[in-house]
């Protein structure tokens, strides 16, 4: 085989890839059009206020890890205790913070030292104190001040101090919809099948105006990076696991905001400490043990926007988080590798596992090396440079058609982002997000597996602005 026989081997190998990939997507969109065409014909004009009266609802335990969050947490905190539901109780986990978080909230919501138990359903650090409010307004907030664990151990401590049956994880820096529980209640309600988790539409803050705790303007960020992150998320939620809810093969709730059978998570294990992607790696392992129990089941998602978060507005804190996500992903596959390509897992097995694998882990590894092989075909001169711009021009305009579909999606449905400029806006990111934005988050990718083999095992620190406040960053 000679040097130009193999040149054309991989070329066409890198052009399957993409093609499959690209098919992948196709399917994806038609399947989350039909997924939220059926959503809105079931649930467009269902009045809450029927669940709101009812005696019947279950209870709910919010759980809110908190480390270094003084920027938001009275705002978020306001946030939650102002959701409509008749029923719920709100744990603010302080995971150590060095910072004013526990301060804040102590001042803020006149909180005292409380001598309630907390029992030891999931392995946890050990707490310094629980604390309530003397105000009558706030009895249904606690306050939870442990050592460092990692947010894995302190959602394992919310779910050892809550009451009730319906936990719902959420980030602290996120901001809730007020009737936010009650839409992500909904596959719990009148199932057939054993509801063991629901997740919900995660929607970019950056820029909005927050007041009490309430999202009261939708606004568009002013920096690129942020608008780039709202043009991934619509294609992350309303196509991509819009998609896989369709066909029962949703394997990640966001850790942002998912609501799960707290039985059924604690007969699991809880959170697993080992892993920076625990949302992930809690729902494949759940998912696992109700196949071996053979129990039906059923994971719900909603697509409503329900939960509104401030993503990272630099280059630096999003490399942090992307790095991150992979290390979170690759761990995720292969704690639980066993389920790739095996047919005892239905659909999980045979579809989504191997689709993460080979097309969320490996696609990053794959472009990157398809960039040091276009880089060694130019040094040695073998590009064929008409065919390479007529395949430059189809995987560019690929990419902004389905940013386009992913924005038309957003206006089939919800339609948050109602000024005619602000849609011209992520027009004119859409074009330069495949040219600026998806190289560095590819590269994020890549050095999150470099980081893996080195063992790095960090979160790494997040900063945030916090939300109402204009931003400095650009």
């Amino acid at each position: 085989m000679n040097f130009h026989q193999l040149i054309d081997i991989a070329s066409w190998l890198f052009l399957a890839y993409g093609m499959i990939m690209s098919f992948g997507y196709i399917f994806s969109s038609v399947f989350s059009l039909i997924e939220l065409k059926d959503y809105k014909r079931r649930y467009n004009f269902k009045d809450e206020i029927g669940l709101l009266q009812s005696a019947h609802l279950p209870k709910i335990s919010l759980l809110a890890p908190a480390y270094n969050e003084e920027a938001n947490v009275i705002e978020n905190v306001k946030s939650l205790l102002t959701l409509d539901y008749p029923a719920y109780e709100i744990i603010i986990i302080n995971d150590g913070s060095s910072d004013d978080t526990l301060a804040k909230l102590v001042q803020h919501f006149d909180l005292y030292l409380d001598k309630d138990l907390q029992f030891k359903h999931v392995p946890s650090k050990n707490i310094k104190g629980l604390y309530v409010s003397k105000n009558k307004a706030y009895k249904n907030l606690k306050v939870v001040d442990k050592f460092n664990g990692g947010k894995s151990d302190a959602l394992n401590s919310g779910i050892n101090s809550s009451k009730h049956d319906i936990i719902c994880c959420i980030d602290v820096d996120c901001i809730l919809e007020r009737d936010a529980l009650l839409k992500l209640i909904k596959p719990f309600l009148n199932n057939t099948k054993k509801v063991i988790a629901s997740g919900g539409i995660i929607r970019v803050a950056n820029s909005c105006v927050v007041e009490d705790g309430r999202i009261t303007e939708v606004c568009l960020p002013k920096s690129f990076v942020a608008r780039a992150q709202i043009l991934e998320y619509f294609r992350a939620f309303l196509m991509g696991r819009m998609a896989w809810s369709r066909v029962d093969g949703l394997l990640l709730i966001s850790g942002a905001f998912g609501m799960f059978d707290k039985a059924t998570v604690i007969e699991a294990g809880g959170y697993n400490h080992e892993t920076v992607g625990e949302d992930m790696e809690l729902l494949v392992r759940m998912r696992r043990l109700m196949r071996k129990k053979n129990v039906p089941y059923k994971v719900g998602f909603v697509p409503d926007p329900l939960c509104w978060t401030e993503v990272p507005q630099t280059w630096k804190i999003l490399y942090r988080q992307r790095n991150r996500w992979t290390r979170g992903t690759i761990e995720t596959l292969s704690i639980h590798k066993k389920m790739i390509f095996n047919p005892k897992y239905g659909i999980l097995g045979l579809l989504s596992t191997p689709y993460w694998v080979f097309f969320e882990w490996l696609a990053p590894i794959i472009e990157f090396f398809g960039i040091l092989f276009f880089l060694f075909l130019f040094i040695f001169g073998q590009i064929n440079w008409s065919v390479f711009f007529i395949f430059f021009g189809v995987v560019y305009s690929f990419s902004i058609l389905f940013s386009i579909t992913a924005l038309f999606f957003e206006e089939f449905t919800f339609q948050q982002y109602k000024k005619p400029q602000d849609m011209l806006k992520l027009l004119g990111t859409a074009m330069l997000e495949p040219l600026i934005y998806h190289p560095f988050v590819m590269w994020s990718a890549v050095r999150g597996n470099i980081d893996l083999l080195m063992g790095k095992d960090s979160w790494g620190k997040m900063t945030r602005t916090g939300f109402g406040k204009p931003s400095a960053q650009k």
